[in-house]
Protein backbone atom coordinates (compact mmCIF):
# COMPACT_ATOMS: atom_id res chain seq x y z
CA UNK A 1 0.00 0.00 0.00
CA UNK A 2 2.67 2.59 0.91
CA UNK A 3 4.43 1.27 -2.56
CA UNK A 4 1.55 2.35 -4.28
CA UNK A 5 0.89 5.56 -2.39
CA UNK A 6 4.62 6.45 -3.28
CA UNK A 7 4.31 5.50 -6.86
CA UNK A 8 1.24 7.76 -7.14
CA UNK A 9 2.96 10.90 -5.44
CA UNK A 10 5.56 10.61 -8.24
CA UNK A 11 3.39 10.45 -10.71
CA UNK A 12 1.59 13.11 -10.13
CA UNK A 13 4.85 15.26 -8.81
CA UNK A 14 5.84 14.72 -12.76
CA UNK A 15 2.40 15.28 -14.22
CA UNK A 16 2.66 18.79 -11.89
CA UNK A 17 5.98 19.48 -13.39
CA UNK A 18 4.65 19.00 -16.92
CA UNK A 19 1.93 21.07 -16.53
CA UNK A 20 4.24 23.82 -15.17
CA UNK A 21 6.15 23.66 -18.53
CA UNK A 22 3.67 23.69 -20.70
CA UNK A 23 2.39 26.34 -19.49
CA UNK A 24 5.55 28.19 -19.20
CA UNK A 25 6.80 26.62 -22.54
CA UNK A 26 3.02 27.49 -24.79
CA UNK A 27 1.41 30.44 -24.68
CA UNK A 28 -0.76 31.29 -27.58
CA UNK A 29 -2.56 34.44 -27.61
CA UNK A 30 -6.11 34.42 -28.42
CA UNK A 31 -6.83 38.05 -27.39
CA UNK A 32 -4.92 40.95 -27.00
CA UNK A 33 -7.50 43.12 -25.10
CA UNK A 34 -7.69 42.16 -22.46
CA UNK A 35 -5.12 39.87 -22.94
CA UNK A 36 -5.63 35.77 -23.10
CA UNK A 37 -3.51 33.39 -23.82
CA UNK A 38 -4.13 29.97 -24.21
CA UNK A 39 -1.73 27.48 -22.13
CA UNK A 40 -2.37 23.60 -22.05
CA UNK A 41 -1.39 23.41 -18.61
CA UNK A 42 -5.37 21.84 -18.28
CA UNK A 43 -4.32 18.83 -20.70
CA UNK A 44 -1.98 17.14 -18.49
CA UNK A 45 -3.86 18.67 -15.34
CA UNK A 46 -6.99 16.38 -16.40
CA UNK A 47 -5.39 13.50 -17.64
CA UNK A 48 -4.35 12.99 -13.72
CA UNK A 49 -8.19 13.48 -12.60
CA UNK A 50 -8.82 10.59 -15.40
CA UNK A 51 -5.75 8.29 -13.78
CA UNK A 52 -6.40 9.07 -10.36
CA UNK A 53 -9.22 11.23 -9.61
CA UNK A 54 -11.04 14.33 -9.04
CA UNK A 55 -8.80 14.69 -6.00
CA UNK A 56 -5.98 14.65 -7.34
CA UNK A 57 -6.88 16.69 -10.20
CA UNK A 58 -7.87 19.53 -7.93
CA UNK A 59 -4.11 19.16 -6.09
CA UNK A 60 -1.91 19.00 -9.46
CA UNK A 61 -4.04 22.20 -10.07
CA UNK A 62 -3.25 23.96 -6.91
CA UNK A 63 0.40 23.10 -6.81
CA UNK A 64 0.56 24.17 -10.29
CA UNK A 65 -1.12 27.64 -9.79
CA UNK A 66 0.38 28.45 -6.62
CA UNK A 67 4.04 27.73 -8.38
CA UNK A 68 2.58 30.04 -11.19
CA UNK A 69 1.95 33.20 -9.19
CA UNK A 70 5.59 32.98 -7.59
CA UNK A 71 7.26 32.57 -10.63
CA UNK A 72 5.68 33.67 -13.81
CA UNK A 73 2.13 35.48 -13.21
CA UNK A 74 1.94 39.48 -12.96
CA UNK A 75 -1.71 38.95 -11.58
CA UNK A 76 -0.70 38.03 -7.92
CA UNK A 77 -2.69 35.78 -5.60
CA UNK A 78 -6.02 36.88 -8.07
CA UNK A 79 -4.76 35.42 -11.12
CA UNK A 80 -4.07 32.26 -8.72
CA UNK A 81 -7.08 32.10 -8.18
CA UNK A 82 -8.81 32.54 -11.82
CA UNK A 83 -6.29 29.86 -12.60
CA UNK A 84 -7.21 27.47 -9.90
CA UNK A 85 -11.42 27.94 -10.66
CA UNK A 86 -10.77 27.82 -14.66
CA UNK A 87 -8.85 24.46 -14.22
CA UNK A 88 -11.06 22.60 -11.87
CA UNK A 89 -14.35 23.67 -13.03
CA UNK A 90 -12.86 21.70 -16.23
CA UNK A 91 -10.59 18.64 -14.91
CA UNK A 92 -12.42 18.12 -11.60
CA UNK A 93 -15.28 17.80 -13.39
CA UNK A 94 -14.33 15.87 -16.09
CA UNK A 95 -12.38 13.50 -13.70
CA UNK A 96 -15.43 12.94 -11.72
CA UNK A 97 -17.64 11.86 -14.35
CA UNK A 98 -15.13 10.06 -15.78
CA UNK A 99 -14.70 7.99 -12.66
CA UNK A 100 -18.24 6.82 -12.73
CA UNK A 101 -17.87 6.04 -16.74
CA UNK A 102 -14.38 4.55 -17.78
CA UNK A 103 -15.30 4.28 -21.79
CA UNK A 104 -15.23 6.33 -24.66
CA UNK A 105 -18.63 7.70 -24.52
CA UNK A 106 -17.92 8.82 -20.78
CA UNK A 107 -14.58 10.22 -21.51
CA UNK A 108 -16.68 12.16 -23.86
CA UNK A 109 -19.40 13.25 -22.18
CA UNK A 110 -17.08 13.95 -19.15
CA UNK A 111 -15.02 15.87 -21.28
CA UNK A 112 -18.13 18.20 -22.48
CA UNK A 113 -19.84 18.40 -20.01
CA UNK A 114 -15.94 19.82 -18.66
CA UNK A 115 -16.31 22.55 -21.29
CA UNK A 116 -19.55 23.81 -20.00
CA UNK A 117 -19.01 24.32 -16.53
CA UNK A 118 -15.76 26.27 -17.32
CA UNK A 119 -17.39 28.44 -20.14
CA UNK A 120 -20.40 28.70 -17.21
CA UNK A 121 -18.15 29.00 -14.13
CA UNK A 122 -15.69 31.79 -15.58
CA UNK A 123 -18.48 34.10 -17.31
CA UNK A 124 -19.64 34.09 -13.16
CA UNK A 125 -15.99 34.56 -12.28
CA UNK A 126 -15.22 37.29 -14.89
CA UNK A 127 -17.68 39.31 -13.91
CA UNK A 128 -16.91 39.31 -10.34
CA UNK A 129 -13.10 39.44 -10.35
CA UNK A 130 -11.67 40.82 -13.75
CA UNK A 131 -12.85 44.67 -12.41
CA UNK A 132 -10.78 44.21 -9.48
CA UNK A 133 -7.45 42.33 -11.15
CA UNK A 134 -7.39 43.80 -14.35
CA UNK A 135 -9.25 47.18 -13.70
CA UNK A 136 -11.92 47.00 -16.15
CA UNK A 137 -15.39 48.86 -15.46
CA UNK A 138 -17.82 46.17 -14.36
CA UNK A 139 -19.81 47.70 -17.54
CA UNK A 140 -16.91 46.93 -19.81
CA UNK A 141 -16.52 43.63 -18.37
CA UNK A 142 -20.18 42.58 -18.78
CA UNK A 143 -20.27 43.85 -22.44
CA UNK A 144 -16.55 41.56 -22.89
CA UNK A 145 -18.64 38.62 -21.19
CA UNK A 146 -20.43 37.37 -24.50
CA UNK A 147 -17.72 38.47 -27.37
CA UNK A 148 -14.81 37.24 -25.53
CA UNK A 149 -14.64 34.93 -22.33
CA UNK A 150 -17.70 32.85 -24.09
CA UNK A 151 -15.77 32.45 -26.63
CA UNK A 152 -11.96 32.16 -25.34
CA UNK A 153 -12.82 29.69 -22.70
CA UNK A 154 -14.79 27.75 -25.25
CA UNK A 155 -11.57 27.54 -27.50
CA UNK A 156 -9.96 26.59 -24.67
CA UNK A 157 -12.03 24.03 -23.33
CA UNK A 158 -12.47 22.33 -27.16
CA UNK A 159 -8.65 22.19 -27.46
CA UNK A 160 -8.19 21.03 -23.90
CA UNK A 161 -10.66 18.29 -24.74
CA UNK A 162 -9.13 17.16 -28.33
CA UNK A 163 -5.46 17.37 -26.84
CA UNK A 164 -6.85 14.42 -23.66
CA UNK A 165 -8.48 12.60 -26.31
CA UNK A 166 -4.97 12.12 -28.31
CA UNK A 167 -2.65 12.04 -25.72
CA UNK A 168 -4.92 10.03 -22.30
CA UNK A 169 -4.13 7.07 -23.85
CA UNK A 170 -0.36 6.53 -24.87
CA UNK A 171 0.12 8.43 -21.45
CA UNK A 172 -1.42 6.08 -19.57
CA UNK A 173 0.33 3.46 -21.38
CA UNK A 174 3.76 4.13 -20.85
CA UNK A 175 3.06 5.11 -17.00
CA UNK A 176 1.45 2.13 -17.06
CA UNK A 177 5.02 0.40 -18.66
CA UNK A 178 7.32 1.72 -16.10
CA UNK A 179 5.00 0.61 -13.30
CA UNK A 180 3.96 3.96 -12.15
CA UNK A 181 -0.39 3.20 -12.58
CA UNK A 182 -1.85 -0.17 -11.37
CA UNK A 183 -2.39 -2.52 -14.88
CA UNK A 184 -6.11 -2.07 -14.33
CA UNK A 185 -6.31 1.72 -15.32
CA UNK A 186 -8.89 1.99 -17.66
CA UNK A 187 -8.51 4.08 -20.81
CA UNK A 188 -11.04 6.04 -23.30
CA UNK A 189 -10.54 3.74 -25.83
CA UNK A 190 -12.46 0.29 -25.08
CA UNK A 191 -10.22 -2.29 -26.34
CA UNK A 192 -6.87 -3.87 -25.50
CA UNK A 193 -5.15 -1.96 -28.68
CA UNK A 194 -2.39 0.42 -28.22
CA UNK A 195 -3.16 2.54 -30.99
CA UNK A 196 -6.08 5.20 -30.65
CA UNK A 197 -8.97 4.50 -32.87
CA UNK A 198 -9.58 6.20 -36.16
CA UNK A 199 -12.53 8.19 -34.95
CA UNK A 200 -11.11 9.70 -32.17
CA UNK A 201 -7.78 10.51 -34.19
CA UNK A 202 -10.02 12.35 -36.98
CA UNK A 203 -12.32 13.91 -34.63
CA UNK A 204 -9.61 15.59 -32.34
CA UNK A 205 -7.70 16.47 -35.27
CA UNK A 206 -10.26 18.26 -37.20
CA UNK A 207 -11.17 19.91 -33.55
CA UNK A 208 -7.76 21.15 -33.28
CA UNK A 209 -7.58 21.92 -36.53
CA UNK A 210 -10.74 24.19 -36.35
CA UNK A 211 -10.23 25.90 -32.79
CA UNK A 212 -6.41 27.08 -34.43
CA UNK A 213 -7.97 27.99 -37.35
CA UNK A 214 -10.20 30.19 -35.37
CA UNK A 215 -7.66 31.75 -33.26
CA UNK A 216 -5.41 33.01 -36.02
CA UNK A 217 -8.26 34.43 -37.25
CA UNK A 218 -9.04 36.22 -34.40
CA UNK A 219 -5.41 36.96 -34.14
CA UNK A 220 -5.70 38.95 -37.92
CA UNK A 221 -3.04 36.40 -38.82
CA UNK A 222 -5.50 35.20 -41.22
Amino acid sequence: MQNERTKTMVTLAMIAALAYLLMWAIRIPVFAMPPLKYEPKDVAITIAGFIFGPVSAFLVSLVVSLVEMVTVSETGWIGAVMNLVSTCSFACTAAFLYKKNHTLKGAIIALVSGIVGMVIVMLLWNYILTPIYMGYPRDAVVALLPTVFLPFNLLKGVLNAAFIMLLYKPLVITLRKAGLVSPSTTVTQEGGSHKISPGVLLISAALIITCILIILALTGKI
